[in-house]
Protein backbone atom coordinates (compact mmCIF):
# COMPACT_ATOMS: atom_id res chain seq x y z
CA UNK A 1 0.00 0.00 0.00
CA UNK A 2 2.98 2.43 0.76
CA UNK A 3 4.36 1.71 -2.41
CA UNK A 4 0.88 2.16 -4.48
CA UNK A 5 1.83 -1.02 -6.17
CA UNK A 6 -1.71 -2.84 -7.23
CA UNK A 7 -1.92 -6.26 -5.56
CA UNK A 8 -2.03 -7.96 -8.68
CA UNK A 9 1.65 -6.84 -9.52
CA UNK A 10 3.02 -8.34 -6.44
CA UNK A 11 3.98 -12.14 -6.85
CA UNK A 12 5.17 -14.20 -3.65
CA UNK A 13 7.04 -17.16 -4.18
CA UNK A 14 6.45 -20.17 -2.23
CA UNK A 15 9.21 -23.12 -1.05
CA UNK A 16 7.36 -26.79 -0.72
CA UNK A 17 8.66 -26.59 2.61
CA UNK A 18 6.94 -23.68 3.84
CA UNK A 19 3.48 -25.39 2.97
CA UNK A 20 4.32 -28.30 4.50
CA UNK A 21 5.05 -27.29 8.03
CA UNK A 22 1.32 -26.05 8.87
CA UNK A 23 -0.71 -26.61 5.70
CA UNK A 24 -3.41 -25.69 7.89
CA UNK A 25 -2.55 -22.16 8.23
CA UNK A 26 -1.10 -21.81 5.09
CA UNK A 27 -4.10 -22.21 2.74
CA UNK A 28 -5.75 -19.31 5.67
CA UNK A 29 -2.76 -16.95 4.82
CA UNK A 30 -2.45 -17.87 1.00
CA UNK A 31 -6.35 -17.65 0.86
CA UNK A 32 -6.70 -14.17 2.63
CA UNK A 33 -3.54 -12.84 0.08
CA UNK A 34 -5.38 -14.38 -2.95
CA UNK A 35 -8.83 -12.44 -1.79
CA UNK A 36 -6.23 -9.13 -2.34
CA UNK A 37 -5.22 -10.09 -5.84
CA UNK A 38 -1.36 -10.89 -4.94
CA UNK A 39 -0.44 -13.72 -6.96
CA UNK A 40 1.25 -16.57 -5.56
CA UNK A 41 3.49 -19.09 -7.02
CA UNK A 42 5.07 -22.52 -5.91
CA UNK A 43 9.08 -22.32 -6.31
CA UNK A 44 11.35 -25.32 -7.05
CA UNK A 45 8.44 -27.23 -7.22
CA UNK A 46 9.01 -31.27 -7.26
CA UNK A 47 12.09 -30.78 -5.29
CA UNK A 48 10.96 -31.14 -1.98
CA UNK A 49 7.66 -32.28 -0.02
CA UNK A 50 5.32 -31.48 -3.08
CA UNK A 51 1.85 -33.00 -3.24
CA UNK A 52 -0.27 -32.62 -6.05
CA UNK A 53 -3.37 -32.32 -3.60
CA UNK A 54 -1.27 -29.34 -2.66
CA UNK A 55 -1.87 -27.95 -6.10
CA UNK A 56 -5.62 -28.53 -5.22
CA UNK A 57 -5.88 -26.56 -2.06
CA UNK A 58 -3.83 -23.47 -2.76
CA UNK A 59 -4.70 -20.73 -4.34
CA UNK A 60 -1.04 -20.99 -6.57
CA UNK A 61 -1.08 -19.32 -10.05
CA UNK A 62 2.38 -20.32 -10.93
CA UNK A 63 4.42 -23.50 -11.01
CA UNK A 64 8.65 -22.53 -10.48
CA UNK A 65 10.69 -25.95 -12.09
CA UNK A 66 13.60 -26.03 -10.52
CA UNK A 67 16.89 -25.82 -12.13
CA UNK A 68 17.79 -29.29 -10.92
CA UNK A 69 15.77 -30.66 -14.24
CA UNK A 70 16.82 -28.25 -16.14
CA UNK A 71 20.14 -28.17 -16.20
CA UNK A 72 20.59 -31.58 -17.90
CA UNK A 73 16.97 -31.29 -19.53
CA UNK A 74 18.36 -31.37 -23.01
CA UNK A 75 20.56 -34.69 -22.73
CA UNK A 76 18.70 -36.64 -19.66
CA UNK A 77 15.48 -38.48 -20.61
CA UNK A 78 14.77 -38.61 -16.93
CA UNK A 79 14.92 -34.64 -16.64
CA UNK A 80 12.83 -34.26 -19.91
CA UNK A 81 9.79 -36.27 -18.69
CA UNK A 82 9.65 -35.12 -15.41
CA UNK A 83 9.61 -31.37 -16.95
CA UNK A 84 7.32 -32.50 -19.34
CA UNK A 85 5.18 -33.63 -16.41
CA UNK A 86 5.06 -30.32 -14.48
CA UNK A 87 4.08 -28.42 -17.61
CA UNK A 88 1.33 -31.13 -18.41
CA UNK A 89 0.36 -31.12 -14.71
CA UNK A 90 0.26 -27.48 -14.67
CA UNK A 91 -1.25 -26.38 -18.02
CA UNK A 92 -4.00 -28.75 -16.93
CA UNK A 93 -4.79 -26.97 -13.58
CA UNK A 94 -4.79 -23.77 -15.77
CA UNK A 95 -1.36 -22.83 -14.03
CA UNK A 96 1.43 -21.01 -15.31
CA UNK A 97 5.16 -22.65 -15.81
CA UNK A 98 8.55 -20.64 -15.23
CA UNK A 99 11.63 -22.57 -15.57
CA UNK A 100 14.80 -21.60 -13.48
CA UNK A 101 18.48 -22.13 -14.17
CA UNK A 102 18.05 -21.85 -17.82
CA UNK A 103 21.17 -21.06 -19.43
CA UNK A 104 21.49 -22.60 -22.84
CA UNK A 105 19.70 -21.69 -26.00
CA UNK A 106 19.01 -25.89 -26.37
CA UNK A 107 17.23 -25.81 -22.88
CA UNK A 108 15.53 -22.79 -24.11
CA UNK A 109 14.08 -24.28 -27.08
CA UNK A 110 13.08 -27.28 -25.51
CA UNK A 111 11.01 -25.38 -22.84
CA UNK A 112 9.78 -23.03 -24.72
CA UNK A 113 9.09 -26.26 -27.68
CA UNK A 114 7.20 -28.14 -24.64
CA UNK A 115 5.00 -24.72 -23.33
CA UNK A 116 6.57 -23.49 -20.98
CA UNK A 117 5.65 -19.95 -20.22
CA UNK A 118 8.39 -18.02 -18.53
CA UNK A 119 11.87 -19.05 -18.69
CA UNK A 120 14.50 -17.55 -15.80
CA UNK A 121 18.24 -17.65 -15.71
CA UNK A 122 21.83 -16.25 -16.96
CA UNK A 123 20.77 -17.42 -20.52
CA UNK A 124 19.10 -14.03 -20.77
CA UNK A 125 21.19 -12.22 -18.17
CA UNK A 126 23.64 -12.80 -14.47
CA UNK A 127 22.68 -10.88 -11.95
CA UNK A 128 23.11 -6.82 -12.87
CA UNK A 129 23.04 -4.23 -10.20
CA UNK A 130 19.69 -1.98 -10.48
CA UNK A 131 21.33 0.64 -12.69
CA UNK A 132 22.50 -2.18 -15.38
CA UNK A 133 19.40 -4.05 -14.93
CA UNK A 134 17.45 -0.31 -16.16
CA UNK A 135 19.53 0.05 -18.90
CA UNK A 136 19.25 -3.49 -19.93
CA UNK A 137 15.15 -3.14 -19.84
CA UNK A 138 15.27 -0.09 -21.46
CA UNK A 139 16.77 -1.61 -24.27
CA UNK A 140 14.92 -4.18 -24.69
CA UNK A 141 11.79 -2.00 -25.52
CA UNK A 142 13.50 -1.02 -28.07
Amino acid sequence: KEEGLPPQHLELELTEGVTMNDPVTAVRVMDKLHERGIRMSIDDFGTGYSSLSQLKRFQVYKLKIDQSFVRDVVEDPDDKAIVKAIINVAKGLGLRTIAEGVETQEQLEFLQGNGCDEIQGFHYSKPLPAGQFEVLVRGMGR
